[in-house]
């Protein structure tokens, strides 16, 4: 008599999305903050990504 056999498929583990490429995946971008008549830089100010929309996912995929 044959025997039957089963084949066990594996799960695939989901795909990891692709992360923004102008925020690295973080959501926030850092910008210079520039004071006076020179225009002298002091610092950097932490703002919301305008191309993924701080979501850190690349919107182009």
């Amino acid at each position: 008599m044959a025997r039957k056999t089963t084949t066990r498929t594996k799960a695939k583990a989901p795909a990891e999305p692709p992360v923004c490429p102008s925020c690295t995946g973080s959501g926030q971008v850092a910008r210079t903050v520039r004071v006076g008549r020179r225009q002298r830089v002091v610092g950097q100010q932490e703002g919301l990504c305008l191309t993924c929309l701080g979501s850190g996912l690349d919107p182009n995929t």
